[in-house]
C-alpha cells in the first residue's frame, strides 16, 4: 500500500545530484507519489551592489540555468515512470516561500538537503533548516551526506518517560511515521530511547548518600525500560530491534546511529521558548550530529 500521495522537494540551487534528491525519487518510484522539486534561489551577497539592470540580468541567468537543469532533471525522471513538475523560484524569503509551497500543496512529505551550518554561525543566525523544523506543518526528511537512496534501517527514537511528561500522541506519531517509511521501502523498523539518569543523581544525591542516589536511578531505569518495552510491544516490534541505550540523547542517538548503520532516525519536533528556543530542540541539535538523515514529526 502506498503510504505517500504528493512529495516536495526542495532542491538545493547548489547541489545538482543530491542526496535528497535521490531519496525524493526513489521514494516516488516506490509509492506512485507525485513529486514537485522546487529550487528557491535569493540574492547573491554582492547582488545588491549592482547596477538594477545588472541585477535583473544576473538574476534571470541565474533562473534560466536552474530551469534548464530542473528540465533534464525532470525528462530523466519522467523516463522511470515518476510523476514530477519543477520549479525555480527568485525570493528575498525562503522560509516564507517554502512555507507557502507547503501550505498550498499540503504534501505527504517534504523533503530536503541538510544545509551544515557552523556552530559559530548558528549562534547568531537561526539556519533555515531549524526555521523548517520548528514550523513546517508535515513532517519534514533532512539529509545528509549520500546514503542508499531508499533506507534500509529505519530508527524510531521515542521517550516512554511518564505521559505527564510527555506531548500526548508524538510516541505514537512518530512510531507511525517510521513504520510507513519502513514499509513503503521494506526496511527494518527499530525503536530507539536514549536515557540519562544523571538528573536522577544530581537531584537525589544532596537528600541523602550516593547508594540511595544510585538505588532511586536503578528504580527510574527499569521505570523506563518496561515503559519502552510495553511501547515496542504494542506496536509488535521484536526483541531484537529495541534498543534502551543509556546517555545524554544528543551524545547517544548520534553514536547509535553510527554503530548500527542507521538509514533514517525518526525523531519529534516540540516547540521552544525562550533559551530553549535559541540552543535549540534534542532533533535540531542531532541534525548536525548525525551520520544518518532524519525525518522530524511535529507535534
Amino acid at each position: 500500500m502506498s503510504q505517500y500521495q504528493r512529495l516536495l522537494l526542495i532542491a538545493d540551487p547548489g547541489m545538482r545530484h543530491s542526496a535528497a534528491l535521490q531519496r525524493a525519487a526513489a521514494l516516488a518510484e516506490a509509492s506512485g507519489a507525485a513529486l514537485h522539486i522546487a529550487s528557491f534561489a535569493g540574492p547573491i551577497m554582492p547582488l545588491p551592489l549592482l547596477d538594477k539592470a545588472i541585477q535583473e540580468r544576473t538574476r534571470d541567468s541565474y533562473l534560466d540555468a536552474q530551469r534548464a537543469w530542473l528540465k533534464d532533471e525532470a525528462g530523466l525522471l519522467r523516463s522511470r515512470g515518476i510523476d514530477v513538475t519543477t520549479e525555480a523560484c527568485w525570493t528575498h524569503e525562503p522560509l516564507r516561500e517554502i512555507l507557502r509551497h507547503v501550505a498550498e500543496m499540503q504534501p505527504d512529505l517534504v523533503i530536503k538537503d541538510v544545509q551544515d551550518e557552523p556552530a559559530l554561525k548558528r549562534a547568531f543566525i537561526t539556519p533555515l533548516d531549524w526555521h523548517l523544523l520548528r514550523e513546517c506543518p508535515v513532517p519534514l526528511h533532512l539529509l545528509s551526506g549520500a546514503g542508499h537512496p531508499l533506507p534500509r534501517k529505519v530508527v524510531a527514537a521515542v521517550d516512554p518517560s511518564l505521559p505527564e511528561n510527555q506531548i500526548e500522541g508524538l510516541n505514537d506519531r512518530i512510531i507511525q511515521a517510521a513504520n510507513g517509511l519502513a514499509l513503503q521501502c521494506n526496511a527494518e523498523l527499530h525503536l530507539l530511547h536514549a536515557y540519562d539518569l544523571s538528573p536522577a543523581y544530581l537531584s537525589d544525591a544532596s537528600a541523602g548518600t550516593v547508594a540511595w542516589a544510585a538505588d532511586f536511578a536503578e528504580e527510574l531505569r527499569q521505570s523506563l525500560k518496561e515503559s519502552f518495552t510495553r511501547l515496542a510491544d504494542r506496536y509488535g516490534v521484536p526483541l531484537d530491534r529495541q534498543h534502551f541505550v543509556m546517555g545524554p540523547p544528543i551524545q547517544a542517538l548520534p553514536e547509535f546511529a553510527s554503530e548500527n548503520q542507521t538509514d533514517v532516525l525518526v525523531m519529534g519536533r516540540v516547540h521552544r521558548k525562550g533559551l530553549e528556543k535559541l540552543v535549540g530542540s534534542t532533533t535540531e541539535q542531532v541534525l548536525y550530529r548525525v551520520p544518518c538523515s532524519i525525518l522530524a514529526v511535529k507535534t
